[in-house]
């Protein structure tokens, strides 16, 4: 399964940060509003799952495996489908049934080889995630937008709202 190289900066103010990754020499490649359906592969296992996701250009579906908290921990495989309808449909159908439905909204940028992605999720503060071909160069990015990598994570969404006293396990549908 291929290695994401990627990690989030946790708890930033989304003008601040924006202002600092075009200062830098970034641009913004837009917003949009995001929708998702995950799934269990095996109930109750943690680590490893499904991720049906409209991202408002496309329709994707992933397989993704968390390995540790690292910035090259977390594995994924994904593909793009048609229909986020008929994908639901048919990955019930499998007799995976999904566990939530989640609401995101998101502002994408590229800077230095990069892609950015400053993520809104309902009820925690928003958080920017940095993705690029090795560890070193999202440490590099960080380090261009004044972090270090000790201002890193590579902790999945779920630890994040748990930093926050929220078990998103326990939330079927997560909307703004």
């Amino acid at each position: 399964m291929p290695i994401e190289h990627e990690a989030k900066i946790l708890d930033i103010d989304p003008d601040t940060i924006e202002r600092h990754i075009l200062d830098k020499g970034g641009h913004k490649l837009g917003e949009r509003f995001m929708r998702r359906y995950v799934y269990d592969i095996t109930p109750g296992a943690d680590g490893k799952w499904i991720r049906l996701r409209d991202n408002g250009n496309r329709t994707t579906l992933a397989v993704k495996e968390i390995i540790g908290d690292a910035i090259d921990g977390t594995h994924e495989v994904e593909v793009s489908v048609d229909d986020f309808a008929a994908t639901n449909s048919l990955l019930e159908m499998m007799g995976f049934s999904a566990k939530s439905y989640q609401e995101t909204k998101r502002t994408s940028y590229t800077l230095d080889g990069a892609e950015l992605e400053l993520d809104t999720w309902p009820r925690i503060p928003p958080y920017l995630e940095i993705e690029a071909a090795t560890k070193a160069d999202v440490i590099r990015v960080a380090e261009l937008l004044g972090y270090t990598e000790a201002d890193l994570t590579g902790e999945n969404t779920i630890k994040i709202y748990a930093r926050h006293g929220i078990d998103l396990n326990t939330i079927r549908e997560l909307r703004f």
